[in-house]
Parts: structure tokens; sequence; C-alpha cells
């Protein structure tokens, strides 16, 4: 008997990234993600079965087992820790820029630092390794206002085009890390199931490297 298998997915960009990915491994979800409240989705593979989840909690659900693969970014992954959890795979998709911005024209300050983010751990580990005392201030969005209203003299968040730190009269100012979505495998079910989601693997790998080779 062939083993189900649960594959958990962030929403938004990366889910509308990943599909194609997964219709070249061969699985396709039976209902439209767009026009539906579930967040169980059965696909055209009746052992597989798609998840879909905020990103933040992608890790967590494939850590403790809930899921047995999942795709989230490299930026959660890192805020996470990746305890329990193989990455085999850059997606190369949704790719972005993990940076420190402030106020256009404004230095950052030579003593303690007020930084506002919602990535804490890796703020916190960034100026820590620059040998810069941060005080750091949670936030869940809007980063872009704590320099504007001097909650913050710096924001760490992801940077795609940049224009809304442009918008709201910020500049970028240093990379931290490129960001990209990943694959992670659940640690006992790349022993457990190995068979069901090696193919898996190898199928979305060969399907990045066809769209590596186009680009």
């Amino acid at each position: 008997m062939t083993e189900s298998i649960t594959i958990a997915l962030s929403k938004g960009r990366i889910l509308d990234e990943t599909l194609p990915l997964l219709k070249e491994a061969g699985i396709e979800l039976v209902d439209d993600v767009n026009k539906s409240r579930k967040l169980v989705f059965p696909t055209t593979d009746p052992n597989v079965r798609v998840l879909i989840l905020r990103a933040t909690d992608v890790p967590t659900y494939v850590q403790y087992g809930g899921a047995d693969l999942g795709v989230t970014g490299k930026d959660v992954l890192m805020e996470h820790g990746g305890e329990g959890l193989y990455e085999p795979l850059d997606l190369n998709i949704s790719r972005c820029r993990l940076m420190t911005a402030g106020k256009k024209d404004t230095k950052s300050p030579e003593g303690r630092l007020r930084v506002a983010t919602k990535f804490v751990n890796l703020a916190r580990q960034y100026y820590a390794a620059q040998g810069r005392q941060a005080d750091i201030i949670k936030l869940y969005g809007a980063m872009e206002l704590a320099p504007i209203l001097g909650l913050a003299d710096e924001i760490v968040d992801i940077v795609d085009t940049g224009n809304t730190l442009k918008a709201n009269g910020l500049e970028a100012r240093e990379l931290i890390e490129y960001i990209s979505s990943r694959l992670v495998v659940n640690r006992a079910s790349m022993k457990m199931k190995h068979a069901g989601i090696n193919p898996i693997i190898e199928m979305m790998s060969a399907a990045v490297e066809k769209r590596r080779t186009l680009e």
C-alpha cells in the first residue's frame, strides 16, 4: 500500500509560483485554490494532498510531521531555525533580498540602534555579527512606518523592487541575504516515505533546472 504524502504550501506569490513546478511533478490541485476556502486540497495524485498555510507556519508543520514536505522562503527558514528539516532543493522562485533600510539621506546612528522587523532572530544575529548593539522591535507589517514616525532608526525587511521603500521616503542599505523559496522535507518522512517523496523531489528538481536553462 502506498503511503499518503502531505505537502504544505505558502499562500500568495509562493503558491502561484510553486503550483506549475508541482504540475511538472504530476501533481495538480483538483479544486481552484483561488475560489475555495479549504485549507486541505486533494490532488490529481490520489496519494498526495496539499495544505495551504501562512509561510511562517510551513516549517513548523513540516518539522512536527503535520506535513511531509513544504515550500517556504529562505527568510522564513532562517528565522525559524530549520531544526528537523532537510532542505534538498532551491526552487529559484519568489526571489528577493533581505535588507536593512532607513530614511533616505539619513545616516545610521553611530551608537545603539532601534530596529523594527518581523525577523527578530535574523536581525539580532545580523547586528551582533556587525558588532553593533541593537534593540529589536517586533512588528508584523507596515514596517516602513517605523523610521518615519521615529519608532526605529532602521528596519529589516524583504525588498523586491524597492518601490514601497521609495514611496515612503526610505532607501535600502545593507544586504543581509538573497532569498528564494526552498523545498523542505521532514526528516522522519524522508526515511519512512522515501519511495514516495524522492520522485517528487527529482521531478521538481528537473522542472527547476529546465526553467533555469530557459532564463
